[in-house]
């Protein structure tokens, strides 16, 4: 029979052995991550572009014809001229801030409480009869 310190060698050699795999293998899932990610970076800059490139030269040169000429599927060149987002500048914040100064902003101007199912205690202008409203019969015709 093995003694202790015999059982605590073993074990600590096959656990050395396991811990050496287990660690290769975590570095190296570590470095294929790193180059996936610079890689889909790449690939977006240059999906981008395309759809940038794309956009330019839409008045001139369609994505039918550029799938002719390129033997680069349609599809392809459609999915990267739709997704490309064009860059941002500051002058939409700017309208935006200028708007709520002078009170132009797209904001409803009522804010409305929201409801638990029972009708409004609101009244509701007579002017216009309203042909979806649900009057129950009878009630229409009372007190008038």
């Amino acid at each position: 029979m093995a003694t202790t310190e015999e059982i605590e060698r073993r074990v600590a050699e096959a656990d050395s052995v396991r811990s050496a795999k287990r660690s290769a293998t975590a570095q190296r899932v570590g470095e294929l991550a790193q180059r996936r990610d610079a890689i889909a970076e790449q690939l977006s800059d240059v999906e981008r572009e395309l759809g940038d490139v794309l956009a330019a030269a839409g008045d001139v040169i369609g994505v039918d014809e550029l799938a002719r000429f390129t033997e680069v599927p349609a599809a392809d060149l459609t999915r990267w001229l739709t997704a490309r987002t064009p860059t941002r500048t500051g002058a939409k914040r700017t309208r935006s801030a200028a708007s709520e100064k002078n009170g132009t902003s797209k904001r409803p101007s009522v804010v409305r409480a929201p409801t638990d199912g029972r009708a409004s205690t609101l009244p509701e202008s007579s002017a216009v009869p309203r042909a979806d409203a649900d009057v129950p019969v009878g009630v229409a015709g009372e007190g008038t």
